[in-house]
């Protein structure tokens, strides 16, 4: 992507972010196939459900965050982050719902997979240098 390379300051903070995501990525696949031997295809559907929820907001804000950087750019740097914010919670709130209207999950399982991939950046300073 274009964009992405826009500005070689933000790409510490990119790179950081790609590691975290690619890193959740990661761990709900190994949940989902862990769960899927354990308990079956529902639950195993309800750990990537929440994984889903979990990890797409988190793109999109790592997008719109890391888009600018640089003291030139700082007030640019703060909207980007916070319009980023904003879409992610209006993301996660929209996937939810989409979920609890179109899926048939286990809530603890779901819900569990979520939490997990949300606590997964307080790990993250300590499994990734920047």
């Amino acid at each position: 992507m274009k964009f992405l390379d826009s500005n070689p300051l933000a790409s510490k903070g990119r790179k950081f972010a790609s590691q975290q995501i690619g890193f959740s990525i990661v761990i709900v696949f190994i949940c989902a196939v862990v769960t899927y031997f354990i308990w079956g295809v529902v639950s195993a559907k309800s750990v990537l459900a929440g994984g889903v929820i979990g990890i797409v907001p988190n793109i999109i804000f790592a997008l719109k965050a890391f888009k600018y950087a640089g003291a030139k750019s700082s007030k640019l740097v703060v909207e980007s982050f916070f319009s980023g914010v904003k879409l992610k919670m209006v993301l996660t709130a929209l996937l939810f719902a989409l979920v609890f209207k179109f899926l048939v999950i286990l809530p603890l399982p779901f819900f569990a997979m979520f939490c997990l991939i949300m606590a997964l950046p307080l790990l993250a300073p300590f499994l990734f240098k920047l």
